[in-house]
């Protein structure tokens, strides 16, 4: 079996009143809850996943501010190793009510409420990402590079 790891995006969306943007979705058939997230597709720049990935699960436009990190975590009900590219954005338009399949709803939850939902965040990396955040964790966007996009330095 060859070791394939997993590259995705997240981002940490908050409204300016203590509320983030959250996606209530079905996952291994229960529902749990994440920040939008999902898998960077072939040949698209990392930066285009993370506003598709927004768009696709809550139905918003969102502009990326900051790169928070990357994070691995090893899914213990499937033994795939996650490389989490994630990502501080602030949302602009809410464009459409249309979610992708999979999806219940997005909703604005406060940190309290994230962290009573215990097992049902779909990974530890879900609180972590947003304690990250709130403790003034960031760095600049062109951190990550995309060779395909990025001008070249002489």
């Amino acid at each position: 079996m060859t070791w394939t790891p997993h590259a995705t995006v997240a981002v940490i969306v908050e409204n300016g009143a203590g509320r983030y943007l959250m996606v209530e979705e079905v996952s291994g058939g229960k529902v749990v809850f994440n920040q939008p997230a999902g898998h960077v597709e072939e040949d698209e720049a990392i930066l285009d996943a993370v506003r598709r990935e927004a768009l696709e699960e809550t139905g918003w436009d969102i502009e990326p501010l900051h790169f928070l990190g990357i994070y691995t975590y090893k899914a213990p009900a499937n033994g795939v190793t996650y490389y989490r590219f994630c990502y501080a954005a602030r949302a602009r338009t809410r464009l459409t009510d249309q979610l992708d399949d999979g999806i219940i709803a997005a909703h604005w939850l406060t940190l309290d409420e994230i962290r009573g939902l215990g097992d049902k965040l779909r990974s530890p990396l879900v609180l972590r990402c947003i304690e990250d955040y709130r403790n003034g964790r960031h760095y600049p966007l062109d951190v990550v590079v995309d060779a395909q996009t990025a001008p070249r330095e002489r």
